[in-house]
């Protein structure tokens, strides 16, 4: 095989919470994550070793035009990147690799762009280079690029532990309600992840409104759709007071995903991202044209021809992680 290319999925965070600190820092987690449809594209290529374009150096990353290029570093910057030469690494690879990303999941966003493109890579070298790694192995290789990267391997919809790489199956909002779709609004402003986190550290115990992850994850195993009212109040995220703090147009693009008809608007992971859930796609295609004919009149756009005060925000609309699996 000279060719492989993956689907990367996105992912929402359906709840997270925050448990403790460990002693390295790092922070425990429980959460539950699903993919959605959006994915990104990762072409991967087998460069033979003594080939003139492997000798340029065993790993080549580079971006799509076609997709977003702005702010994705095509170097050891790159988890992709550090991808590649793990697999090189860990299991003596010997031929180079050329990685060519279509980007569509938003950078930056809290749906864990990066880690998905990295978990494509981990796979496809093991398909393109004939390894046979069981995907467990797969998984715990993944962990030493990010806590993401291991729920990005296997995919579907888990309840993530740990710093995220204890993971439990569970089934998802696409079992309860298959015919529902996500509308997703990234905001232009960022926040530092580091940021968010040091915020929530902060923040006393008693303002803290933790989700029942133990309730969340009961009703997603009933997969019935009339308990998604029931599941619905308890999806909460513990980051979002501290990024809405950072990124203020937050609660408004909630409360306008919930007045065009979501069903559920929240952040997913550290933000700034927020999704909202619809009935259907048809409501969820209407609900991001009200969203766009908002946000041109938040910024000023909107019949005036003048300068934009503010970027436009990136507005998607998705479905669920297609279950016919990751190969384009």
């Amino acid at each position: 095989m000279e060719e492989i290319i993956r689907k990367a999925f996105g992912k929402v965070n359906l709840a997270l919470d925050i448990t403790g600190v460990r002693a390295d820092g790092y922070h425990e987690v429980r959460m539950i994550l699903e993919n959605v449809g959006l994915y990104d594209t990762v072409r991967l290529r087998r460069l033979p070793a003594e080939s003139p374009e492997a000798q340029t150096g065993p790993v080549r990353l580079q971006m799509d035009p076609a997709g977003v290029t702005a702010g994705v570093p095509t170097d050891a910057r790159n988890i992709a990147f550090r991808a590649a030469q793990l697999m090189q690494e860990t299991y003596a690879i010997r031929d180079g690799v050329e990685i060519t990303i279509t980007k569509r999941i938003p950078v930056a966003a809290g749906m864990a762009g990066g880690s998905t493109d990295a978990a494509a890579v981990l796979r496809g070298m093991n398909r393109l280079f004939d390894l046979g790694i069981p995907e467990e192995e797969l998984m715990k290789t993944g962990l030493a690029l990010g806590a993401d990267v291991p729920f990005c391997v296997h995919g579907g919809t888990m309840l993530a532990e740990g710093i995220g790489e204890k993971l439990t199956a569970v089934p998802g909002i696409r079992e309860m309600a298959p015919e529902s779709a996500l509308v997703l609004v990234k905001p232009s402003e960022g926040a530092s992840t580091g940021a968010i986190y040091r915020g929530y550290d902060g923040m006393p115990e008693e303002a803290v409104d933790h989700p029942n992850l133990d309730r969340v994850t009961e009703l997603l195993r009933t997969g019935a759709e009339e308990k998604l009212l029931d599941l619905f109040p308890e999806m909460k995220n513990v980051l979002e007071p501290v990024t809405r703090e950072l990124v203020p147009v937050i609660p408004a693009i909630e409360e306008q995903l919930l007045a065009a008809g979501a069903e559920k608007a929240m952040m997913t992971g550290s933000g700034p991202t927020v999704f909202g859930i619809f009935r259907n796609r048809a409501a969820a295609e209407r609900a991001a044209g009200i969203l766009r004919a908002w946000d041109e009149e938040r910024i000023g756009l909107a019949g005036t021809g003048k300068e934009a005060a503010d970027q436009p925000l990136q507005i998607l609309v998705t479905g669920w992680e297609d279950l016919e699996g990751d190969d384009e």
